[in-house]
């Protein structure tokens, strides 16, 4: 057997035994693993509370014909003021179940992926208030569907290729981007989107995670709001497995 080691983010874990539990992580180097977390729920366990939900660490791990086994676990961020506001914690769960219904074990995007959790995760975290908050899950919304393969079209109708006018463009989640007037007529749960939304969206889109733009200071909640559940209909659209926690926020909100 070998050990290796990863860093990991924990996504969720359920019970194998009175004092063992399987941790199901997202890595940087694997892409999804599972790992046994022996005796985690003794007192006296040296893993502990690093093997929670919305924790990265680095692990030893040693490599199993089934389940490998953690070793060794450093708590690289415990994202703590996540855990003191249930906003946070539920928007971070919410992320989290999305990289776990995209994420594939040896995934070939684990790097970009892991790094696009962290961030997000932290930056919920530190988030100030729901606008911060909000839009640090739309950059996410955004980027994982792109990574994944499923990125919006913003820049033209999706349908026809053809050019939108900017006071008729519509937002179809079912065809995965804008649509034109025209294409409208045959898409009725479209939603009219302002040319000014679409462009927010579209540089969020083209940028990286961390980069700052005049939106940051001109984004308010509730355009923030609104994109978030443009996005979150996206995701839902193309996810290979339903998003539980999705309805969570749907009644919280």
């Amino acid at each position: 057997m070998q050990n290796f080691t990863t860093n990991a983010i924990n996504l969720k874990s359920y019970n194998l035994s009175e004092t063992d539990k399987i941790v199901v992580m997202y890595s940087k180097e694997k892409g999804i693993i599972k790992g046994v977390a022996k005796g985690v729920k003794k007192t006296t366990s040296k893993l502990g509370g690093r093997m929670d939900m919305l924790i990265a660490n680095r692990l030893l791990m040693r490599q199993g014909k089934n389940l490998n086994t953690i070793c060794q676990a450093e708590s690289l961020n415990t994202f703590k003021n996540t855990r003191k506001d249930m906003d946070k914690l539920f928007y971070s769960i919410y992320c989290s179940e999305i990289v776990n219904c995209f994420g594939v074990e040896n995934d070939p995007n684990s790097e970009e992926i892991y790094e696009l959790l962290y961030k997000t995760l932290d930056a919920i975290s530190m988030s100030k208030n729901k606008t911060e908050l909000l839009m640090a899950v739309i950059k996410f919304q955004l980027k994982i569907t792109h990574i994944a393969g499923y990125s919006l079209e913003l820049e033209s109708c999706v349908c026809c290729g053809g050019v939108l006018d900017k006071d008729n463009i519509y937002f179809s989640s079912k065809d995965g981007g804008t649509i034109c007037k025209e294409c409208r007529k045959n898409e009725f749960k479209s939603v009219k989107l302002h040319y000014k939304i679409r462009d927010f969206l579209n540089t969020l889109l083209q940028l990286d995670f961390d980069t700052k733009t005049r939106y940051d200071e001109l984004a308010t909640e509730k355009i923030c709001d609104f994109c978030f559940n443009l996005l979150k209909q996206h995701v839902e659209q193309f996810a290979p497995k339903k998003i539980k926690s999705g309805q969570i926020l749907e009644m919280t909100r």
